[in-house]
Formats: structure tokens, C-alpha cells, sequence
């Protein structure tokens, strides 16, 4: 992914107002960021621990959306997997993360949800830059270019859903 600045990341937001794009909390660390890891960009809001951000480049430009987590109590025996990346979490590690959708919908109440990596860092699981707390990611036997493609395509059908 390339770097995005704090103005494109804004101003990607399609399924939120102009109003709220303009509030919403950007990570302060993006010149830190390692951009070329990164498949999308996706982060916790500190101050509501419920809502969540995502950007990612979907036809050759920045989209971003809003997301949702509800306040449910995950077992901790459980293992969840995500639905982008393909990785295994014990707990909380998966979270179901609902998007307005855009538009007229999402103003009438319509969304769309999928299980994604709580921490969003899907990417990094992938490249094996980061670890589960207690599951293991399983050996695939697909090359990692495929799988950061698989992942790349999973996510964009989910960008699709909240974009139609």
C-alpha cells in the first residue's frame, strides 16, 4: 500500500459525513507507518473502543469506512477465525465489525458486517510479522504473494458490499 497523509485518509470516508470524516481520530504514527507491509490501513479509536477505521486502495484510490464492533462478550475458549486474512485467534482476537453501508442506505440504517482481526492487523499476520497470543497461524500451502492476494481480494468483496 502506498502512504496516504492525514488530508487523503479524511477524505476517503464513504459511508460517514464530511462532518464526521473530519473528527473521526487518525493514527498519529503514519509517517512511522511500514506502508509497504501493510495491505490496508485499519485502527481502533482509543477514546471508543467500539469503533473502528479502515483504509484501503480499492480501484486505484483511497476508501475509507467506519466500522462498528457490538459490546459481546467472546468466549475465551473459543478460536474465531478472520474472514480476510484467514488467521486463527483464541478470545477476542476476531471481532464481527459492521460498516454503514454508503449513501441513501447506510443513512436508512443499512449495513454490512464481516469477522475481521480485532487489532486489524491483518497484513501482519499474513507476512508473519505478527503472532497470535495463543494459536498458531496454520502452514498454508499457497506461496505468501497468493495469500496477501487472497487477502487483498477478501477484503475488497467487502468493500464492494458497502459500497453497493
Amino acid at each position: 500500500m502506498r502512504a496516504l497523509t492525514e488530508p487523503e485518509i479524511r477524505a476517503s470516508f464513504v459511508n460517514c459525513s464530511k462532518g464526521e470524516a473530519k473528527r473521526l481520530p487518525v493514527p498519529r504514527d503514519l509517517a512511522e507507518r511500514r506502508w509497504d507491509d501493510l495491505d490496508f490501513l485499519g485502527w481502533r479509536d482509543l477514546g471508543a473502543p467500539d469503533r473502528a477505521y479502515l483504509v484501503a486502495v480499492l480501484d486505484d484510490a483511497p476508501v475509507g469506512i467506519t466500522l462498528r464492533s457490538p459490546n459481546v462478550k467472546r468466549s475465551l475458549t473459543r478460536t474465531n477465525v478472520c474472514s480476510v486474512c484467514i488467521t486463527a485467534h483464541a478470545g477476542s482476537g476476531v471481532s464481527l465489525l459492521t460498516a454503514p453501508r454508503a449513501g441513501a442506505a447506510g443513512r436508512e440504517g443499512n449495513s454490512v458486517g464481516t469477522y475481521l482481526c480485532a487489532d486489524l492487523a491483518c497484513s501482519l499476520y499474513v507476512r508473519g510479522l505478527r503472532r497470535t497470543a495463543s494459536v498458531s497461524r496454520p502452514d498454508e500451502s499457497l506461496p505468501l504473494e497468493e495469500q496477501i492476494a487472497r487477502t487483498v481480494t477478501n477484503l475488497e468483496a467487502f468493500l464492494r458490499q458497502v459500497l453497493a
